[in-house]
């Protein structure tokens, strides 16, 4: 199924969502997923979700498919962000609203609040770390967000804000995937 994603749980399980072939797009893979929002099976329903670097829309189809109200997908690649209008069509997905911006441009807008937070951004690139810092300076999270982050395995993150405490972290071949909350 090349592709092609399922998503796992919520009112669209088992539906299938397309997405681009874009360089450097790394759809959540679904055993990864599954431990996510079974990390999260009491904060997704009646949540507000932002789903930054949204490629293939995995996480924010998977939030909205489980009862988040709003989900902001936000992507750069105009393909993926076609693709992402096809499946939110094809879900008659209303909460969900997809943006094609650059990730900081958009942070540099007008903050909303969420209470969860999607941040996969691409390898080797420097995005990780500055993506948190501009989420927390830019007062776009609600008291007590959980935010998940999904980087390569070896990127340190020292520099992320004081006060995100690290709730679960997994590995996952080349990924590391984690929660925090923020306090």
């Amino acid at each position: 199924m090349k592709n092609k994603l399922r998503i796992i749980g919520g009112q669209w399980r088992s539906r299938q969502l397309k997405f681009t072939e874009t360089p450097g797009l790394r759809p959540t893979p679904a055993r990864v997923r599954e431990t996510l929002f079974n990390w999260l099976q009491y904060d997704v329903a009646g949540s507000r979700c932002l789903d930054l670097y949204a490629g293939s829309g995995a996480l924010g189809f998977e939030a909205a498919s489980r009862g988040a109200v709003k989900v902001v997908q936000v992507e750069q690649d105009r393909d993926a962000c076609r693709q992402l209008h096809t499946n939110a069509e094809a879900l008659a997905a209303q909460q969900v609203k997809i943006v094609n911006s650059e990730v900081f441009r958009f942070l540099a807008g007008n903050a909303e609040i969420f209470d969860l937070a999607f941040l996969d951004p691409p390898f080797a690139k420097g995005l990780a770390v500055q993506t948190c810092q501009w989420l927390e300076d830019k007062e776009w999270l609600a008291e007590n967000a959980k935010i998940y982050l999904e980087t390569e395995q070896n990127l340190s993150l020292q520099d992320i804000p004081e006060n995100w405490s690290l709730l679960k972290e997994k590995q996952a071949g080349e990924v590391n995937y984690r929660l925090f909350e923020r306090c």
